[in-house]
């Protein structure tokens, strides 16, 4: 009877599963995205455009120890989907307790040293200027809630790896509802300014966790631990971290990341070139929510069947989670083909901004409608428990090909530069990520014979 939910991966029909997985999970990405979107529109309305400004330069450190937590709710899902998958419901439960006691001391960890070095850490992520100040109310206050978000993001896997992706779902909605109420309160009605939105944003993250504390201490989840399931275990730590650190990887890429392109384009073109770069990252968060959510959708699936040896339904897996989201990407690369502009005047009134914005985004996004092979190639050797090709896979696009480009091509071609390495990083990371990808299928899928 407990295993009725997670089974389904291994019997339902790929499509209407894939589905199933995946619109939650959207629906989950697009409210998160939009409390951002919209975050960023009432700090750039209600405060100025400095302040998105500020909030970028926060985010890659908030989030990157933020997505320890991710990395370890990956990785241990990974484990408890094939474990669920081959019934071993014991690893399941071990490895959900080892992930809540990493998170927590990781998390906890990293937070004392961020708050240690504050002033250095600001500065060095292109907090200079007239954006040092707001972003360093911001971040003070948003670390606070950071180890709560942590949690968060690694039990969201968690119940997505169960088979239960609608409470996955309302897991990321309440944080992104919750926020945009709170902001409206603490900024609009309150005028606390940056400090409003920081302490929107950790509240936000305490009604998360109250939900998620929720789910499973009730009878819905599977995975009812204990105190005993908290000790760590080597071998499940070892499993855990090598699958994470793909995903932690990637987060640090992106964070190394924001920390060139704010820093370059703030020599480059001033506070303007980053609010630009700070509304087209807004704009990746969010427009590419279906992309995200098929592939949400298809890590469970993909790794469940995995784990029980049904390798006809991984491979089925895939092909249907690259088409569905092949056409959603290319759907999103038209719209912002078309309203660049429309979009940009949504954030802000600042003129300088309205007429740089545009373009840039374009080229942000301009090979858009191909990177679905790049996000499920990755993806894919994460669900099986291939931890090298996947982060290789990972790192491809950022930091074997993203990071060496803009820091050569601005020397030949100015802020130009910078803007154009975003479709050619794009192009060569699925070249070499369909390459893999293509090879392993042939190599390892091959269905049994019934």
């Amino acid at each position: 009877m407990t295993k009725t939910f997670s089974q389904e991966l291994g019997t339902q029909r790929i499509s209407k599963l894939l589905i199933k997985q995946a619109v939650p999970a959207s629906i989950g990405i697009l409210v998160m995205s939009l409390n951002v979107l919209v975050d960023t529109i009432f700090v750039g309305n209600w405060i100025g455009s400095t302040a998105i400004a500020a909030i970028n330069v926060v985010l890659p450190v908030s989030f990157f120890i933020a997505a320890l937590g991710m990395a370890i709710g990956i990785g241990g899902s990974s484990i408890i989907s094939r474990a669920l998958g081959a019934n071993d419901h014991v690893k399941a439960l071990n490895t959900f307790g080892n992930q809540i006691t990493l998170t927590l001391v990781v998390t906890l960890s990293m937070v004392a040293v961020g708050l240690l070095f504050v002033d250095s850490i600001i500065d060095s992520f292109g907090g200079k200027g007239a954006i040092f100040e707001p972003a360093k109310i911001y971040y003070k206050i948003v670390l606070y809630g950071i180890p709560l978000l942590a949690l968060c993001m690694m039990s969201n896997t968690v119940i997505r790896a169960e088979g239960k992706p609608k409470f996955a779902m309302y897991a990321m909605m309440i944080p992104s509802v919750s926020n945009l109420i709170m902001d409206y309160i603490f900024i609009n009605l309150l005028d606390f300014g940056m400090a409003g939105a920081a302490w929107a944003t950790t509240l936000s993250y305490v009604l998360c966790l109250g939900f998620i504390i929720w789910f499973f201490a009730s009878n819905i989840s599977e995975l009812k631990i204990n105190l005993a399931h908290l000790g760590l275990n080597f071998s499940i730590v070892k499993e855990i971290s090598s699958l994470g650190f793909v995903t932690l990887a990637r987060q640090a890429v992106v964070s190394i990341t924001y920390l060139f392109m704010n820093n370059i384009l703030f020599d480059l073109g001033g506070e303007t070139s980053v609010t630009s770069y700070a509304i087209a990252g807004r704009m990746l968060m969010f427009a590419m929510f279906p992309v995200l959510g098929v592939t949400q959708g298809f890590l469970p699936i993909a790794g469940f069947n995995y784990g029980a040896g049904n390798y006809q339904r991984v491979r089925e897996t895939l092909n249907i989670a690259i088409k569905y989201a092949a056409v959603l990407a290319t759907l999103v690369f038209i719209a912002l083909m078309i309203f660049p502009e429309t979009i940009i005047r949504v954030f802000t009134t600042d003129a300088d901004v309205i007429q740089q914005a545009p373009n840039n985004m374009r080229w942000v996004f301009a090979a858009t409608p191909i990177i679905a092979w790049q996000l499920i190639g990755a993806a894919y050797f994460q669900a099986i428990g291939k931890a090298r090709p996947a982060l290789l896979l990972t790192l491809t696009r950022q930091g074997f090909f993203f990071i060496p480009l803009i820091l050569i091509l601005p020397k030949f071609f100015g802020e130009f530069g910078v803007w154009i390495s975003f479709p050619i990083s794009d192009v060569l990371a699925t070249v070499v990520t369909a390459y893999f990808l293509n090879r392993e299928v042939k190599k390892h899928l091959i269905p049994k014979n019934i």
